[in-house]
């Protein structure tokens, strides 16, 4: 039996977003989950085409569901560009560049058919990625990359095939697809100022 990292732990906040304090991540996630700290990204290609991850039949929460490309929890004292890159290289094996902020105030709160709870301040993130795609097993059973209206129409049609955090930020971004997302590429993916 390994022992948890004592790194991986999650930061409290309050409804402010102020932390609060922390929590072990392998612990915090229950049928009563306290407010956290966490993010969502969307990597994009060359060709602006989006990456969808299935979830590992492993995961506690969500198992088997398609979702964004990658989340994950900023440890107490880490940026969000510091958390974004590293959860990158853990789930996916790759780097990340032009980091912008798309939904800096996103919040929810959802439950799993097994009762286990997400509730958490998200803010949403994009990101262009280097290299080819090495998925961990242990976090993403399947990838995909595809054109943001394929997955805003798969999304509409099915919306129980997908977490719940993606359905509800693809709503809010609002509709059509936002034209910045296929004219960043054009334009060089500028880095957005405050994304770290």
């Amino acid at each position: 039996m390994t022992t948890p990292d004592p790194a991986d732990v999650v930061v409290l906040v309050d409804d402010r977003g102020q932390p609060t304090g922390t929590a072990p991540r392998a612990e915090v996630h229950t049928a009563d989950t306290p407010l956290h700290l966490a993010f969502s990204c969307y990597l994009f290609d060359d060709e602006g085409r989006v990456l969808v991850t299935r979830r590992a039949l492993t995961k506690r929460s969500w198992p088997g569901v398609w979702t964004n490309s990658f989340c994950g929890h900023p440890r107490p004292g880490e940026s969000f560009r510091e958390a974004v890159e590293r959860y990158a290289d853990h789930e996916l094996g790759v780097r990340v560049f032009a980091l912008s902020s798309l939904l800096p105030d996103f919040r929810y709160r959802a439950v799993d058919a097994s009762g286990v709870v997400e509730n958490e301040i998200c803010p949403v993130f994009t990101a262009r990625v280097v290299g080819t795609t090495e998925p961990n097993p242990d976090e993403v059973a399947e990838h995909r990359w595809v054109a943001f209206e394929d997955l805003r129409a798969a999304v509409t049609a099915a919306p129980w095939a997908f977490s719940p955090w993606m359905v509800d930020q693809l709503r809010v971004v609002g509709r059509p697809a936002p034209p910045s997302w296929v004219a960043r590429r054009r334009a060089g993916w500028p880095r957005a100022e405050g994304a770290g």
